[in-house]
């Protein structure tokens, strides 16, 4: 890792800030406006290239509605990351198509219709549909 790549730790608090940023439909430039800093910023937050300080971060915490121990929730431990965070499930789970996934099947209310979307995305995962 290099001088100027980012922390395993302070990319994975980025991540797990835009996960929680698309999961409720907020925009970058929204966020940045109730923070009182830029998209820009927000970026390089959600990227980890900046790091968020503990004043952010619980500021970060009251405006996306979850606890400041959010953040560092599914953290691996320093010897168990591969690469110091390379691509693992934090970065699938803050992607733009599984927070909209995630949004769309929490507004549906029938757990017979929930069950049967649950069952038909498995058989797609497990290779047996199509």
């Amino acid at each position: 890792m290099s001088k100027r790549d980012p922390n395993y730790i302070d990319r994975h608090v980025g991540n797990r800030v835009r996960m929680r940023r698309l999961l409720i439909g907020m925009s970058q430039e929204k966020l940045g406006e109730l923070l009182g800093i830029t998209f820009q910023q927000v970026q390089k937050y959600e990227k980890g290239s900046n790091r968020v300080s503990a004043s952010r971060l619980y500021y970060l915490a009251q405006i996306l509605g979850v606890p400041v121990q959010f953040f560092f929730d599914e953290l691996p431990e320093a010897g168990d990351h591969p690469g110091l965070a390379e691509v693992g499930m934090t970065d699938l789970l803050s992607s733009s198509e599984v927070s909209q996934l995630a949004r769309a099947f929490s507004e549906i209310s029938d757990p017979v219709a929930r069950r049967a979307i649950m069952g038909m995305v498995k058989q797609f995962a497990d290779g047996k549909a199509g």
